[in-house]
Parts: C-alpha cells; sequence; structure tokens
C-alpha cells in the first residue's frame, strides 16, 4: 500500500489538476492544447533497428518527455506542445544524437541513425548524479557497455569488470570460487582487507552487503545490464560511505513492448547456466523481470603438491529473480518498484576428515526499493528513493592442524550465522540555471542491525559446541550534500561540492559464554561503548577543453569510510590463519586527487592518461599478532597512513563500424607510509594489490557474418601478507606471481531470433596462485557453449 499512495501523492504535488491522468488527458487538461503524436525509428549505421533506445524529447521550455524504442526500433510520443522541438538518443554503445524538427498540426516521424560511439561520447549518470558525457566530466569514469558485456566469455559479473585494470578484489579469485567475505571491491588499489572501498550502486540503489560491504557479484543480473558505470575517484562529496574509493553503478535496461530474452549454456566442470528477460509495456505502465540460475561442480583449488585429504572442489550454485515494475503516470512523473530473492550456497573446497562436514556457506537475500522521479514547475527534477534489505549468511570454518602427511587431518572450529536487517531512503534535486550551471542537493539515511551468532566447537573432534558467542550492533548514518556544476565558458567545466555524513553504532555487545555450563568468558562484554563521529567531504574538479580534440582535468577530494558491523565484531579464519575483530576501530579517511588528459583526434580514435595520487588515514587492514608454526593470528587494525598513487592509461580505437581495439593499463603503487605500532610494515606494500595491470580487447561484429571477441588480461606479482614475506613454494621472491588470460567469444545470428556462441575463459588453462597458507589457484579453462533466442511481439 505505502507504493501507489506515494505515488498518488507525488502526481498531485507535481500536477494537481490531473491527479496522474494518462498523459494524452493531462495535456489536455492543463493547457486546452490539440496535441499531436511524434513517431520515429531508431536504427545504426547498418540500417538495423536499435531496440531499447533512450528517446528524449524536449521543448522550447524545456519540458521533457521520455520513452524507449521497442524490439523493432521504432518509438511513439505524444505532446502538447508545437514548434520547434528536440530528440535526444541514447543508446549503449553509439553516440548520442541530438536532431531539431518542428511539430504541427500534422504527426511528424523522425529517423534517427546512431553512429557508434568513443570513450568521450559515452553518458553517465554516476559521476555527478546527473547526465552528462563522459568527456565532458572532470573525472576518470570508465563506461561497459551492453555489448561489451555479451561479449565476454565471464559468467558472473566481476569476471567481466576485470578487464578494467583498476578493479580489483581483495583476492584473485572469482567469485564462483571465493567465500563472499573476501569479494570486496577496490578500485587503484584503495583497500587491503576484504571489505568494499568503492560503492556498488544498482540502478542508483546500494547493492554492497550491507553488514560487511562486500558485493555478491553473482547476484548481479548480467543479461538484464544496459551498462556498468566505474566513477575511480573518490566520490565521498557525493555519495559518502563506501565511495571513498570510487563508484560502481550496474544500470540495467529499461522495459520493451512483449520481448522475451532466453540465454542458455553448459560449460565444462559440469556447469550449466540460464539467463531469462522479459518485459511488456501497457501504456504508463512497465514491467521487467529477470532471472539467472548457474551451478558447478568447481575444481580443486589447492595446488595438486600440497593437497591431503581436507581437500576438496571449490563449488557454488546461484538462483536470482528480480521483478520491477513502472508506471508513468504523466510526462513528468515516472515511479518504480522493484523486489528481488538471491539463493547461493557455496563448498569452500575443504572437508572435516572427522565426520565429513563441507566447509561451506550459504546465502539467501531478499530485497525490495521503489522511487519516484518527479518533474516539478521551473523544470527542476525531484528523485526519492527508499529501500530495504534482509540477509542471512551461514558459514562454517573448519582448521588444519600440522599432521603427517600434510593436510591429512581437519576439523570444524565454528559455526556462524549472520542475520541482518537494513533499511535506507534518499531524496535528491536538481535544477539547471540558464545553460552555464546545474545545482544539485540531497540526503539520504541508512540503518543497519546484524549479529554475528557463533557456536564455537571443541579442540578434538570439531563435533561438539563448546562456546557460544552472539556479536554485532547497530549503525545508523546520515549524510546530506550539494554540488554546483558550472559552465562559464563553453570550453571550462567547474565542479564544486561538498558534504556532511554523521554516524553512529549503538546497542553493541560481546555475549560470549561457555556451553553447555552458561558461564560466562572473559570476553564475555553485554555492552560495548556507543561510538560516533562526524565528517566533511568537499571535492573541487576542473575540465578544459583546449582543443576540439584535446581536453584536460583535474580535481582534489577528501573521502571516508565507516567501518563495518563485521569488522566491529565478527571473527573468521581462512586455512591457518585466524582473524580477530576490533570493536575500538575508527573510520578511514582519503585525501586524492587526479589530473588527466583526453585526446580525441578522430571520430574512431579517443587516448586518456590520469595520474592519481591518494593518501589514506587510518585505513582497516589485517595485521599479524602473533604466529605459531605455521598458524598465524591476524587482527583487524587501523594502520596509520598509506600512500596509493600511479598512472592508468587507455586507448579505444574503431575501424568502420565492425572493428573495435581497446587496451588499457595500470601501475600501481601502494605502501605503508606511517603506522606507530608496527614500524616494521613502514614502506611494505599493501596485501592484494599488484604493481602493474593491463587488459586488451580486440571484437569483430557483424550480425550477417559472425561476432568475435578476444579478451587479454595480465597482473603482475602482488603480496599475500601485511609483511611481504610470504614465498610460494617453488618460487625465489616473495608474494603471489603474476600471470596473464587469454579468453574469446564467438557468436553467430541466425535471423532475428536466434544466436549460437562458443566462449572460454583462461583458454590455456593457465595456473596461477591467488593464496598462500595453502598454495591456492586460480580459476582454471572453463568453455561453454549455449544459445539465446528473443521473441518479440507488436
Amino acid at each position: 500500500m505505502i507504493a501507489p499512495v506515494l505515488i498518488l501523492l507525488v502526481c498531485s504535488i507535481a500536477d494537481p489538476v490531473t491527479n496522474c491522468a494518462s498523459p494524452a488527458e493531462s495535456t489536455q487538461q492543463s493547457d486546452g492544447a490539440a496535441h499531436t503524436t511524434v513517431t520515429g525509428i531508431v536504427r545504426d549505421a547498418s540500417g538495423l533497428p536499435v531496440a531499447g533506445a533512450s528517446i528524449v524529447i524536449r521543448t522550447g521550455t524545456g519540458f521533457e518527455t521520455r520513452t524507449t524504442s521497442g524490439a523493432d526500433g521504432r518509438f511513439t510520443v505524444p505532446l502538447s506542445a508545437t514548434g520547434d522541438l528536440l530528440v535526444v538518443v541514447r543508446a549503449d554503445g553509439f553516440a548520442e544524437t541530438r536532431q531539431r524538427f518542428q511539430s504541427g498540426s500534422a504527426a511528424p516521424s523522425v529517423e534517427i541513425v546512431l553512429a557508434p560511439a568513443t570513450l568521450a561520447e559515452t553518458v553517465t549518470v554516476t559521476a555527478s548524479r546527473v547526465e552528462q558525457r563522459t568527456g565532458d566530466i572532470p573525472a576518470s569514469v570508465t563506461v561497459l557497455g551492453r555489448e561489451t558485456i555479451r561479449q565476454s566469455p565471464a559468467v558472473v559479473a566481476d569476471d567481466v569488470l576485470r578487464q578494467v585494470p583498476t578493479f580489483s578484489l581483495f583476492r584473485r579469485t572469482s567469485s564462483l570460487a571465493s567465500h563472499p567475505t573476501t569479494q570486496g571491491v577496490s578500485l587503484r588499489g584503495i583497500g587491503p582487507s576484504g571489505v568494499s572501498r568503492t560503492l556498488v550502486l544498482l540502478d542508483g540503489i546500494p547493492f554492497n552487503d550491507p553488514f560487511g560491504g562486500w558485493v555478491y557479484w553473482t547476484r548481479v543480473p548480467l543479461e538484464a545490464i544496459e551498462r556498468i558505470e566505474a566513477v575511480e575517484g573518490t566520490t565521498s562529496s557525493l555519495y559518502g560511505n563506501y565511495a571513498m574509493g570510487g563508484v560502481i553503478n550496474i544500470v540495467t535496461a529499461p522495459a520493451t513492448r512483449r520481448t522475451i530474452e532466453l540465454r542458455s549454456q553448459y560449460g565444462t566442470r559440469n556447469s550449466p547456466k540460464i539467463d531469462a528477460v522479459g518485459s511488456d509495456v501497457w501504456g504508463p505502465v512497465r514491467v521487467i523481470a529477470d532471472v539467472s540460475a548457474f551451478s558447478t561442480d568447481g575444481y580443486m583449488p589447492v595446488v595438486e603438491s600440497e593437497r591431503g585429504r581436507v581437500d576438496t572442489r571449490a563449488a557454488v550454485d546461484f538462483t536470482n529473480v528480480n521483478l520491477k515494475l513502472q508506471y508513468d503516470p504523466t510526462a513528468r512523473v515516472q515511479a518504480f518498484v522493484r523486489g528481488g530473492y538471491f539463493r547461493e550456497n557455496r563448498d569452500n573446497g575443504k572437508v572435516s576428515t572427522i565426520d565429513g562436514t563441507e566447509e561451506a556457506n550459504d546465502t539467501r537475500w531478499t530485497s525490495a526499493s521503489g522511487g519516484v522521479r518527479v518533474q516539478l514547475p521551473g523544470d527542476s527534477l525531484l528523485q526519492v528513493n527508499a529501500f530495504t534489505d534482509d540477509t542471512r549468511l551461514h558459514s562454517n570454518f573448519l582448521a588444519v592442524p600440522a599432521a603427517t602427511p600434510p593436510r591429512s587431518l581437519g576439523r570444524m572450529t565454528l559455526n556462524q550465522t549472520v542475520p541482518v536487517s537494513s533499511a535506507g531512503a534518499g531524496a535528491q534535486w536538481s535544477r539547471a540555471f540558464a545553460s552555464h550551471q546545474l545545482v544539485t542537493a540531497g540526503a539520504d539515511w541508512r540503518w543497519v542491525d546484524g549479529d554475528s551468532r557463533e557456536d564455537g566447537l571443541d579442540a578434538q573432534t570439531g563435533t561438539q559446541v563448546t562456546l557460544k558467542r552472539i556479536s554485532g550492533g547497530t549503525q545508523r548514518s546520515l549524510g546530506a550534500f550539494a554540488q554546483d556544476v558550472i559552465t562559464p565558458t563553453t570550453n571550462l567545466t567547474l565542479t564544486i561540492s561538498a558534504r556532511v555524513d554523521g554516524w553512529r553504532n549503538y546497542d553493541a555487545h560481546n555475549l560470549e559464554v561457555n556451553y553447555p555450563s552458561g558461564t560466562p568468558t572473559a570476553n564475555n562484554k553485554p555492552t560495548l561503548p556507543d561510538r560516533d563521529d562526524t565528517v566533511v567531504s568537499p571535492r573541487a574538479a576542473a575540465r578544459y577543453q583546449i582543443a576540439s580534440w584535446l581536453g584536460v582535468w583535474g580535481d582534489l577530494g577528501w573521502g571516508f569510510r565507516a567501518p563495518t558491523l563485521n569488522e566491529l565484531y565478527r571473527q573468521f579464519r581462512v586455512g591457518t590463519v585466524l582473524t580477530l575483530a576490533n570493536d575500538q576501530l575508527g573510520p578511514e579517511r582519503l585525501v586524492g586527487g587526479e589530473a588527466g588528459i583526453r585526446i580525441t583526434p578522430g571520430s574512431n580514435l579517443a587516448w586518456r592518461t590520469t595520474w592519481f595520487g591518494n593518501r589514506v588515514r587510518d585505513p582497516v587492514s589485517n595485521v599479524t599478532i602473533a604466529t605459531a608454526g605455521a598458524n598465524v593470528t591476524q587482527q583487524r587494525q587501523n594502520l596509520g597512513r598509506t600512500r596509493i598513487r600511479g598512472l592508468q592509461t587507455d586507448v579505444d580505437y574503431r575501424l568502420g563500424t565492425s572493428w573495435r581495439l581497446s587496451g588499457a593499463y595500470m601501475f600501481n603503487s601502494a605502501r605503508v607510509a606511517e603506522f606507530a605500532a608496527n614500524p616494521a610494515l613502514v614502506g611494505k606494500y599493501l596485501p592484494q594489490v599488484p604493481r602493474h595491470r593491463g587488459s586488451m580487447q580486440l571484437a569483430y561484429t557483424n550480425p550477417r557474418y559472425v561476432n568475435l571477441a578476444v579478451g587479454f588480461e595480465a597482473t603482475g606479482r602482488q603480496f599475500d601478507d601485511d609483511l611481504n614475506e610470504r614465498v610460494v613454494p617453488g618460487q625465489t621472491k616473495p608474494g603471489l606471481p603474476g600471470y596473464a588470460l587469454l579468453g574469446f567469444t564467438v557468436s553467430r545470428s541466425f535471423g532475428r531470433t536466434f544466436d549460437a556462441f562458443v566462449s572460454a575463459q583462461n583458454l590455456f588453462d593457465e595456473e596461477y596462485f591467488v593464496g598462500t597458507l595453502p598454495t591456492t589457484v586460480g580459476s582454471p579453462r572453463l568453455v561453454s557453449v549455449g544459445v539465446r533466442v528473443r521473441w518479440t511481439g507488436k
């Protein structure tokens, strides 16, 4: 009942006369003007229709009407205005096209031909929270379009994103084989632990796990994605917490008329996957649903020379379902509600040699969100959204004591369940003043409540509960921001933004008792001190277009990240390494800047280079506090100061309409600059951050014959521990050696409704290392074959 009431209330405010009548009725009643209908078709350079293109028709007064092209590329828009109108068309992989036309009593028909987009022509909504071309933004922004995503052989989103060198997870392991708590994303190597220093959004709604900040990449609906936008510099001035190291926004495609798309594939290691997206449009109502399901037998993550009786395959199966309902009662009002359900089960590659229990984890996640977008009188724009998540993560952990032969003994040590409830809401207002100023302001609120409920098991067999622990609390945050984008001349853009955030941790506790006696332990703390803090995050940036083919930009900004409930209250084990929580953690703070140059000597070539430098104070890292033989104990601690600086460059070249070559490289030096508690760490490289990363993609697209995409990724040496000392057996230098992977996708269209494809990840089955203690390896070769079928109606 909340969503319909909210929609009616907003409609009444936006247009009290029509109160959300149909577009034709509202126009007639509000001004009495006879309205006309604009029809058109969107095509590419070869004449084929472009489905799902966004069409905006703008009147001379600034009033906008929006729609999308259907499966046949056609669109229809009712209008009451006559005279000079502007149609703006945007579609993934194409440059924005603007065309003016005159609307009179006769219904005009428009034909739009789209040209392929360059790096500078791609539209993003993430960097400034309003629509801008990437070439107009004083920031480093990477956009992966729909075709790039579909050309990737990857079956999960994090493997798609690895072609962006600035992107990395805490460990090199794909989400196909890694525990979800290690899937925190870092851009430019900001993070030395498993939590994300990057905010991930799905259509503008927070996507990170509310308890720990990591990301379930298997929860991303790959086939429903229109594009992925990554802002690689600090964006706390707009988004606050988690955005200290940037933002990744996953934008889904809009609903189209009577469309069903089914992708079915089967891969080696018994790995079937199915994805389906269906949508329809009934007047002002749009509905789109997507479902994906995958399972695999997995692989042995421990190198063969170190395997023992405890080692087995790491495997995963998951199901993800989403339903979105959009209601556009007038041209000025759009509203949506979305619901989702996600289920994931994992085997983590180890088994108890005592009772055969698998080390495993499973997750259940239910989500709901809704929002409205209202064009107010004066042509300002108001957007409001709200969301809620209910999650449950269950994990168990296995210890591998010293034994002869090695890894011949394994026992369970801990059963852990983490139930979490969270909710949030936000509002954003924006307005353009004349043609040289765009002001945006907003506020948001977030509440998270969660516990880590643990059963400690006996040290002999790992089958009896000897300790019970409930550790957790509640976190509440509130933030407000403002931004002004000023264009004093056509060649110069200035951006000034600032945000203030306040958060409070309360109701914290660590209830720990012996079992079955129920006597409290020395660590039993029914109440932990409340913590609160306030931080201001400003940013200033400028872009100057020196010539039509040459632009430069630079920025300076402050960012922050509050410690998560996971870091404060939850402990865990990986192999022989035990990591303890720390309820005394404080926030991380960052000061960073970048300077870049963008060169576009022609419509088919774009080159960009960016220098970046970040200084992080009090970063949370896993610090070694004790060792006993092969057993290591770490604790999360604020690490003093770190310095991350480097250079990234990327190039995009298109030859005609069929060939595209792109490449990117990043050099990254991430070191500890100061740590009074352990001076031995000063000068050490941050763990899990390689100095060199690069990628290259070559694509040939010709639906009449064949589509081919080849991708190459390379990663340099990185360290697996804070001391930079661990050595992979058989190697002489500390750290995890670098590696290179090759993948491809080949597809062939048979008419407009059927495609067949073959793809391969890690084509040459390269064995690359992702961890030590024990030595573990990344995903082996995965070859898949499949089909994509499309049905469209009128």
